[in-house]
């Protein structure tokens, strides 16, 4: 760990230059990139530098401690104490630091809340959803559109769909994929049964821009002799052009033109349009399997979280939380709940970075 800490803080040092560099300073683009490194690398180092100077004061009092001084002695025993708590909880702290960051957890987020089981009881529950989403987001001042909506009449949506526009709001709600399962009583029980409903949530965070580059290694380009009725020349040149895409086996032909150059520019074009349809079909194609894994079958025996309403209760049964306050839950204040999915599955990473790590020094 201290030999990748020991290559942050040297890189850190290496972009601080950089952006001292005038030519830098004058290119936008690099100093915009190379500040949001360094802000990144800051968090780290901060914390590394913090360490590194607990340490050296604790080995400065482990050093007393054989003192002939009793008096010098009982203060550094006591400093000690305070240094190692100190110590531990930085060391903690750099392991969570060093863990992979999910590249999306700063992006945009596209929320998808569709009713499950349950019928009408269902559909008004995602209401319910969407209502304590919009608020959690609107608290945190991040912008919602709403990209589409099926409303059921009653109150309620069979589905709606909305983008929330804010840096960090996919770390915020990525935990929330899965069935939602709700129980209480509905307006239209007439004996008061508890009813039990279920909505699902998936959390898809905003595909980016596809930009397609096509290496000319992995063009084959061939010429040929025009074929068909044409113009002077156009059938005794070889100015026909066909393009092989070689990684996908796309082939393009174009002879409309006299020229090679101008077949080629023409094959090119379509060569990549139809490149660029391809990819992002297969980026729609990995979303929607997302989805699918997210969601699951939309019934109430695959819920991560029940919401029961005549016990004001709340229950995530992924970390097995429960939480009497489901009023402010729905009001929006879900804070707590994701601050504890949260800490829970960065335990689980850093417990499976240390096996890894264990494996690694066996080897």
């Amino acid at each position: 760990m201290f030999d990748k800490l020991a290559g942050v803080e040297e890189r850190f040092e290496k972009v601080e230059q950089l952006l001292s560099d005038p030519k830098i300073v004058k290119d936008q683009q690099a100093c915009l990139k190379y500040s949001r490194e360094h802000a990144q690398l800051s968090k780290v180092v901060n914390v590394f530098r913090s360490y590194k100077e607990i340490t050296s004061e604790l080995e400065g009092s482990l050093d007393l401690l054989n003192d002939d001084d009793d008096e010098i002695k009982d203060l550094a025993k006591a400093d000690v104490e305070v240094l190692i708590k100190k110590k531990e909880a930085l060391e903690s702290d750099l392991k969570t630091l060093l863990l992979p960051k999910d590249p999306n957890d700063d992006k945009n987020v596209i929320l998808e809340i569709r009713a499950g089981t349950g019928g009408e009881e269902a559909g008004l529950f995602a209401g319910d959803l969407f209502r304590m989403y919009s608020r959690f987001s609107e608290r945190r001042n991040w912008k919602r559109e709403i990209m589409s909506e099926h409303p059921t009449g009653v109150g309620g949506f069979k589905e709606i769909i909305a983008m929330i526009h804010g840096k960090g709001a996919y770390s915020a709600f990525k935990y929330e994929s899965g069935t939602h399962r709700v129980q209480r009583v509905p307006t239209t029980e007439t004996q008061g049964r508890i009813h039990t409903s279920a909505v699902t949530v998936a959390v898809l965070p905003e595909a980016e821009d596809v930009e397609l580059h096509i290496d000319p290694g992995e063009i084959k380009a061939d010429v040929f002799r025009s074929s068909g009725p044409g113009g002077q020349s156009v059938n005794t040149t070889d100015s026909a052009v066909r393009l092989t895409h070689l990684p996908t086996g796309l082939v393009v032909t174009c002879q409309d033109e006299k020229s090679q150059h101008k077949n080629k520019a023409k094959a090119l074009k379509v060569l990549r349009a139809r490149l660029l349809d391809r990819m992002v079909s297969e980026q729609h194609e990995e979303i929607s399997q997302e989805r699918k894994m997210q969601v699951g079958s939309g019934d109430r025996s695959g819920r991560i979280r029940t919401y029961n309403f005549p016990q004001g209760r709340v229950t995530d049964h992924r970390i097995g939380l429960t939480l009497y306050k489901l009023d402010s839950i729905l009001q929006g204040e879900i804070d707590e709940v994701i601050c504890e999915l949260a800490t829970y599955y960065q335990a689980q990473a850093l417990q499976n970075e240390e096996k890894a790590d264990a494996r690694r020094q066996c080897l």
